[in-house]
């Protein structure tokens, strides 16, 4: 005999509560992430609460109040982590476009992002093999291919053709200049 479970009871504020200081204390996140997962719960198991939008609102403000929640530590954070597996600039944007990160936390990044844009193109150069990180010579259409790739991990145009045309081996200081 199958056992059928009960569903659960709806939440209330206080479970509200509970499930976002549980979320917090097991990810790093952001408002705009905390609020989405809480108004997925209350999808799911419905609430008790009249104006659940407003509870949610106010419990995300506490947990950015109390520290618990801050989008400009978890923006530098993912920039950083993104910039060392060798993403560029547009690409790290558009992933804390993703994550939630509003513009005015993402724009004090540009400046860091920017500053650091050869080491990531290189991280990413050195992990594809791309450039003075290959084995040999890449002819021209495999030339295009790895421009693409650059691209598409949101590197500007002109640097990603500088490190693919760079002959395998060659110092990297020539591209420093």
């Amino acid at each position: 005999m199958a056992r059928t479970r009960k569903p659960a009871p709806p939440l209330n504020a206080d479970a509200l509560e509970q499930l976002a200081l549980r979320y917090v204390e097991r990810y790093a996140t952001t408002r705009a992430r905390l609020s989405a997962y809480l108004a997925r719960k209350v999808r799911e198991r419905g609430t008790e609460e009249e104006s659940v939008d407003t509870v949610i609102a106010a419990l995300v403000e506490r947990m950015a109040e109390l520290g618990y929640v801050n989008d400009r530590i978890f923006a530098e954070a993912k920039a950083a982590a993104m910039a060392r597996r060798g993403y560029g600039a547009r690409r790290v944007s558009s992933a804390l476009h993703h994550y939630g990160i509003e513009s005015v936390d993402a724009d004090a990044l540009v400046p860091e992002i920017d500053s650091r844009a050869m080491d990531a193109a290189l991280a990413f150069a050195r992990r594809r093999r791309i450039g003075p990180f290959a084995d040999d010579a890449a002819e021209r259409d495999r030339q295009q291919r790895q421009i693409a790739a650059m691209v598409r991990a949101g590197h500007d145009y002109a640097l990603a053709r500088k490190i693919v045309q760079t002959a395998p081996g060659a110092d990297l200081s020539c591209l420093q200049e």
